[in-house]
């Protein structure tokens, strides 16, 4: 579903009016619109199909070398996200770190940040959008393990209340293998020793 611009700048428009300004002052003329043209950007992952991406796999059983299936996960680090957390329409960025462990099939790597920013770009919180990514992923690619870790930095904590400038939050995802302990705490490992 396409965002409604001309109904995000109108409700804009009555938003600065209901904070005693004046929209048709020039610093804010051009506000509603502004806003709505960003709000297009940051929410157009509303209604949009996240496994999507993932449906172009490759056979690694069909290729060059069928006997080397792969053994070990591939891992992205430092994908960079940005969202809007649905509690406050503040926006809260990071970093993904995103693991699979392959069965028969893989995907080309620019699929997994598509995926990571189709369902970042919703209102979401942390928590759900590492779930779901891990879930894409899994059954996008009927994976034997996934494990997302977020780490991001949210405009809530960081602006408003205690304003701790410095705070991140970690969230961590894993379905499959990865699920196990000791698997994630490998993974998580070889995550934390490259992140930037």
């Amino acid at each position: 579903m396409a965002v409604d611009r001309p109904r995000v700048a109108d409700l804009v428009r009555q938003l600065l009016e209901a904070i005693g300004e004046d929209p048709d002052r020039p610093g804010l003329k051009q506000t509603p619109h502004r806003v709505a043209e960003l709000y297009a950007d940051f929410f157009a992952g509303v209604g949009e199909d996240a496994s999507e991406p993932l449906s172009h796999t490759i056979s690694v059983a069909q290729g060059p070398a069928p006997e080397t299936l792969p053994s070990g996960p591939v891992v992205l680090r430092d994908v960079r996200f940005r969202s809007v957390c649905e509690h406050h329409l503040l926006p809260f960025a990071g970093r993904a770190h995103l693991a699979y462990l392959p069965a028969e099939r893989v995907v080309g790597l620019g699929a997994l940040p598509r995926v990571v920013d189709i369902l970042a770009s919703r209102p979401q919180v942390q928590e759900r959008l590492g779930e779901q990514i891990a879930d894409a992923i899994a059954h996008g690619l009927d994976a034997r393990g996934v494990l997302v870790v977020l780490d991001a930095s949210h405009e809530c904590v960081t602006m408003r209340g205690g304003r701790q400038v410095d705070a991140t939050t970690v969230t961590i995802a894993a379905r499959g293998e990865f699920a196990e302990p000791a698997a994630r705490a490998e993974l998580i490992a070889l995550i934390a020793g490259g992140a930037s």
